[in-house]
Order: C-alpha cells, then structure tokens, then sequence
C-alpha cells in the first residue's frame, strides 16, 4: 500500500533550488512537514512559504551537509520542533566543470565531503533516530552518472558512485539485523535544474546538461513515488536506462563515445561568463527557484516514469495477454477440421 505522506515528517537537503525545491513542494502539496536543509538562506526561506502555501509545514535549517555535527544539529531541531522523522531525502550536490588536471585537491575534496559525505551523515542521523523506532525511509539522489562516468566530472562522478556502494552496504546491514527501515535509490539524467545557474566552471564555454534534460518536478514525482512505494531503486528517463545497460555490456565503445560526445555535448556555443557567480564555497545570494536555463527543451514527461510506477498493472495486463493468446492456441488445437473437441 502506499505510504500516506499527510502529517509525516521529511527532511530535503538541497531544499533551497532545483530538484530538492520540488520535492519540499510537493510535500507541502501532500500536507507533510517538511525540514528544509540548505546553505542558501534566500532560497531556504522561499522554499519554505511554498511548503506552506501548498498546505504542509515548513522548518528552515541553514545548514552544510558536509559537517555533520551541522547535520545532526538539524536532524534533532526536526525532532524537537516537527516530531519524529518518518523519511529523510539525501539530495544535496555541488560540482564543478573541469578538466581532472585542472581541479586542485581542495576543490576535488569539497565535491566529495558535499555530495557524498553529505548523503553519509544524513543517512547516519537519520537511522540514529530510524532504527530505535524501527521505521523510516531514507531516499538517496543518485544518477546515470552512479554507473557511467562522463568527463568533466571527475569528482561528481566519483561521488555518485560512492553513493552507491555506500548505500548498497548499509541496506545489506540492515537486512541482516532484521531492521525494518528501507534505504532506496532515485537515479535521474540531465535535470533542468539551478545547478546550471550556479555551478563552478573552469571550461571556456557555457555548460548544459549532457544529453536529454527533464523538468526537476519530474525528478520530485519519481522521488515522492519510491516515498510512498517500497521500491528498491528508481530509474528516471531513458537516458538513465541507456546509461546503465551500455556500461555493463558495451563499457570500452562508451569511454570513447563520451570522450567527445559528453565533452562537447556538455558545452554551449556561448563563451562562459567571467564574472559568473557560483556557489562552490558559498551559497548564492537570493532565490533562483527550481529551475535552470533549459526550459525551452527540457522534458515535462517521462513515458519510462510512467511505465515505472505502473509496471505492476502493465505486467498484469501482458500476463492476461499471454494467457488468453494460450488459451486460443490451446483451443485451435484442440479442435478438429469438423468443429469437433478432441
């Protein structure tokens, strides 16, 4: 059965823009408190009187998930203030476009401790206070990237994959000590989203997502989706799909077709800004919403989304397909030439 959201506890990091903004706000739409987790205390704020307005309750919680100890903080003022987690949403980033040469060990680090170790420490508070009660559903943001490397995303990249074997292990723990709390995995392709407005680049073009680029509501509904269904993972797109199968049968043709096609794919013709102002070390002043620069070509729906959440009634309509095509052929041989029943 689904789980009703009505009244449960969330917590979203990256609340402030994007995909963890529509998430807030989708929440709000279901009537959820929401603890909104952020460094961007402008977006933080008007993501928040989205919640609110769209019927659920907002708690703002300036925070940077790659300190636990700021983590932490949040994960209890939600308790003391919204009631106990029912769920948590790990989907903070940061990134960089870059050559790997190009990048200095701080920034590589930073990139890590943020979109991984911020997913670690989230996971951590939140099963803290998950495992005593028994319940709870942790839902890490993962993506294509999880399982195929581009370029110009080394650290990104690294991160996503870590995400992914972290959480596989951890699942597996819990299994085994019998714990009733779900860890799933929501990976998504290029998404519309502020990341393309704020994010660090070293490359001489402005950037663009790689490949096919989704609405972030996409995203949220494929994340409120594995909230309220026990799914193990989520594939949103295609392209996600596409990713996936090439590594595991056509790795060695992918390396070089990335090479050039991720790499110039990921550049638009416009020289990059030298003024553009990112939020690397420092949140960006101000609200930018949800969405990136992509709204003229980004996706509004996913027909493998929709297959997705309906895969049990499509299975069911191809097994009583199958079924009554045997059933004929059955009877076709079960008949003879005279219209008789052998």
């Amino acid at each position: 059965m689904p789980k009703l959201l009505k009244d449960q506890v969330v917590v979203v990091t990256g609340a402030s823009g994007g995909v963890g903004r529509c998430v807030a706000r989708m929440l709000g739409e279901r009537g959820a408190k929401v603890g909104l987790l952020a460094r961007g205390i402008d977006g933080l704020n008007a993501a928040a009187r989205e919640v609110e307005a769209a019927g659920g309750q907002a708690l703002v919680l300036p925070s940077d998930v790659s300190k636990p100890d700021q983590v932490e903080a949040a994960a209890q003022a939600v308790e003391e203030q919204l009631g106990p987690i029912d769920s948590w949403v790990n989907n903070a980033m940061v990134s960089m476009y870059s050559t790997f040469m190009n990048m200095t060990p701080d920034e590589f680090r930073h990139i890590v401790e943020v979109t991984l170790l911020g997913q670690v420490y989230g996971t951590q508070s939140a099963l803290k206070r998950m495992i005593p009660r028994d319940r709870g559903v942790i839902i890490s943001v993962g993506s294509a990237l999880a399982y195929r490397s581009i370029p110009l995303q080394s650290a990104y990249c690294a991160s996503k994959h870590g995400i992914e074997g972290f959480v596989e292990s951890v699942r597996s723990e819990l299994i085994h000590d019998k714990i009733n709390v779900r860890v799933s995995m929501v990976h998504l392709p290029g998404v519309n989203t502020t990341q393309f407005i704020w994010t660090k680049n070293k490359m001489p073009h402005k950037v663009r997502p790689t490949g096919p680029i989704y609405q972030p509501e996409l995203a949220a509904e494929a994340i409120l989706f594995v909230l309220e269904n026990e799914r193990r993972q989520l594939y949103l797109g295609y392209p996600t799909v596409e990713a996936i199968v090439g590594e595991k049968f056509i790795p060695g043709l992918l390396d070089k077709y990335l090479a050039h096609a991720a790499w110039e794919g990921a550049m638009l013709p416009q020289p990059a800004d030298p003024n553009h102002v990112d939020n690397f070390w420092q949140p960006v002043p101000g609200d930018q919403g949800a969405h990136g620069p992509f709204d003229n070509e980004a996706h509004t729906i996913s027909p493998q989304l929709w297959a997705t959440k309906h895969r049990n009634a499509l299975l069911a309509g191809a097994a009583a397909i199958a079924g009554a095509a045997g059933l004929a052929w059955w009877a076709a041989k079960s008949e003879d030439g005279d219209g008789h029943w052998h």
